[in-house]
């Protein structure tokens, strides 16, 4: 037997392994499971391309078994194997000269270089993350001799002469007290099928199973050896060969059992990219909208495959936040296979694929819209079922993507004035009146509200459409918009939107109703920024606007849900309707009593159409009771 010292940094390394580069001690499994495959990759090649190996008989297999009383898991391979040379080259990585790099990359943070892992081979260690000692009896193909190597992964690792009837490695990990929770049937079928079930090799798993006779009694047991990976990696199959029930059964196959979408998907879209990067895209858009979907927390729902190895599928950068509904996988060939998702986040080539991926998707959502317009009933059908699960995504895409805003803003959708449905930007410019200026919308919590809402009077009346926007979302996303084929939008519920509202006879009749909105200005002191001569009433009479430097009271209301309590106070406009019989009554009184309760509830009724609460509810009946209690006074 061979004894070799590790270097005085091992300790400090297998603690970094096993602590700070991988977060689930389960993806040992996986990373033993990835180097049989590799093992078996190189095999398969040479005995193609080598004439010292073509006599071989290739029948790849991955093998695992395990001990729960010896507390043991094994996984063995007849690949590549390796020799004595080998062993010390490959196992022994970690003593190598690059050990001293590695650890000094670490300490300079640099854990987010998603090279590391694979760059210097480390994914072998993490199998100490569940055994406190392994073994590995090796023999490499078209030799004689085989090896064992051994080691605690402390101080130092053995090699001595060993026996194996054929070509390829075994790995017999002797669990800790810990890592015996992996040592059973489910445990294992479990973690190969999330993590290696698109393996290209037949995976095995050997286990004894209890049988029982007809009375229900023990009678002994039997050795059982099923295969638990599917083999194939259907994403990487020609399109061509794959049907529709093909797609349907992998789309089921996605998600875990309890959370397992029931329905089909709504549609799916297969990519394979070649050229300066290299990989394939299966993304799935759901027929219903993730239950977490809003949620902090959501489950993120793309997976992250590297050459067919299972990476990851919860990493959330693999898509942009507004895009959280896909479901589907990302195949890389060119990611080391060992990357950890922990160190996913800044590379390059994942942000490239990443960014293909966001503007095929776009490509395909238009294609969606456009066969709406053109197509049938089940191609609308399809579109409106997608606006109606994802249109509020597709707006925090226009607030969060600024890349993709212009294939975005073609996308979303809005309720109308004037028409029935849904309806796009594109669609209301070409209905503009060709004098209109703006793009005119409404924002509020309700869309009935809004419909009935006085503000939009004046609009009706002269038959110019206002978007209705239901959305909370649409307070923070379309001012940040702003323009759209160089119309700017307009906000009715703000101070200067009346502008094309106008009448020859404004100035005029401001004159007349002035000492009115003095009176009820004075009424009203503080609570307002200011009263004006409303442009946009014709049955009502009165309503609120905020500033155009001020946000509105739906803004406020959403802000400080979101836990901004130190918002300022914020003060309405309160537009009056001069012609309106209310306002007109004030003309003739010095009442200043009646002025204030008039003025009071002209106010809080406007602040109740918009959907505001009143800090004095008590107060506002109290007013309207005096007002219809006592007839006014001359």
């Amino acid at each position: 037997m061979a004894q070799h010292q590790f270097q005085t940094e091992v300790s400090r390394l297998l603690h970094l392994i096993i602590h700070s580069l991988y977060s689930n001690r389960e993806i040992f499994l996986r990373e033993l499971i990835s180097n049989a495959s590799d093992a078996l990759d190189k095999l398969k090649y040479l005995t193609v391309a080598e004439e010292a190996y073509k006599s071989i008989v290739f029948e790849p297999r991955i093998d695992i078994s395990f001990d729960k009383e010896a507390k043991t898991i094994t996984v063995a391979d007849n690949g590549i194997g390796m020799n004595e040379a080998d062993l010390i080259d490959s196992l022994g990585t970690i003593a190598r000269s690059g050990t001293r790099a590695f650890l000094e990359k670490l300490a300079e943070d640099a854990k987010k270089d998603s090279n590391l892992i694979g760059q210097f081979g480390v994914g072998f260690y993490s199998a100490f993350m569940a055994a406190e000692r392994i073994e590995v009896i090796s023999r490499k193909a078209a030799e004689e001799a085989a090896w064992k190597w051994s080691s605690d992964g402390k101080e130092r690792y053995d090699i001595e002469a060993a026996s194996r009837e054929t070509q390829g490695t075994t790995v017999i990990l002797r669990l800790t007290d810990e890592g015996v929770q992996y040592a059973n049937r489910w445990s294992i079928e479990d973690i190969v099928k999330r993590y290696s079930n698109h393996v290209a090799f037949p995976i095995y798993l050997t286990y004894d199973e209890k049988e029982y006779d007809d009375s229900g009694k023990e009678k002994g047991s039997a050795t059982k050896t099923d295969r638990i990976n599917a083999g194939t990696a259907l994403w990487r199959r020609p399109k061509s060969e794959l049907t529709d029930e093909d797609y349907r059964e992998f789309y089921r196959g996605l998600a875990s059992p309890l959370s397992r979408d029931t329905e089909e998907s709504l549609f799916h879209v297969h990519t394979k990219a070649e050229g300066s990067l290299e990989y394939i895209t299966l993304f799935y858009v759901p027929r219903k909208a993730p239950f977490d979907m809003y949620h902090m927390d959501y489950k993120a729902g793309v997976k992250l495959y590297v050459k067919r190895v299972f990476i990851t599928d919860d990493d959330k950068e693999l898509m942009p936040i507004w895009l959280r509904f896909v479901r589907g996988i990302i195949d890389s060939e060119d990611l080391p296979l060992n990357v950890s998702r922990e160190i996913l986040q800044q590379n390059k080539i994942l942000l490239n694929i990443r960014n293909a991926s966001v503007k095929k998707l776009l490509s395909e959502f238009k294609a969606l819209a456009d066969n709406a317009a053109s197509g049938g009933e089940e191609a609308k059908e399809k579109w409106e079922t997608f606006i109606r699960e994802y249109n509020r995504p597709l707006k925090e895409g226009l607030y969060q993507d600024f890349a993709n805003r212009e294939s975005i803003q073609e996308l979303v959708r809005f309720k109308s004035s004037t028409q029935e449905g849904w309806t796009s930007l594109s669609d209301y410019v070409d209905r503009m009146k060709g004098d209109q200026k703006y793009i005119y919308y409404v924002t509020g919590g309700n869309e009935q509200t809004l419909r009935a809402s006085p503000l939009l009077e004046a609009y009706r009346a002269r038959d110019i459409e206002v978007l209705i926007m239901d959305d909370e979302i649409d307070e923070l996303v379309i001012p940040s918009l702003g323009r759209y084929r160089d119309k700017e939008l307009k906000a009715v519920n703000r101070a200067g939107a009346d502008e094309e509202l106008g009448k020859a006879e404004d100035k005029a009749a401001e004159q007349e109703i002035r000492p009115v909105i003095e009176k009820i200005k004075k009424a009203l002191g503080d609570r307002v920024k200011d009263v004006k001569l409303s442009r946009r009433l014709q049955d009502s009479p009165s309503c609120i606007v905020a500033d155009e430097n001020d946000p509105s009271i739906q803004m406020a209301q959403m802000l400080k849900a979101l836990g901004q309590a130190e918002m300022p106070e914020i003060k309405p406009i309160l537009e009056v309707n001069g012609e309106h019989p209310i306002v007109a009554s004030l003309k003739e009184t010095g009442d200043e009593g009646r002025i204030a309760d008039v003025a009071g509830v002209l106010l809080d009724q406007a602040l109740l159409v918009e959907g505001a609460k009143l800090k004095d509810p008590g107060d506002f009946v109290r007013r309207l009771n005096r007002l219809l209690a006592v007839p006014p006074r001359a």
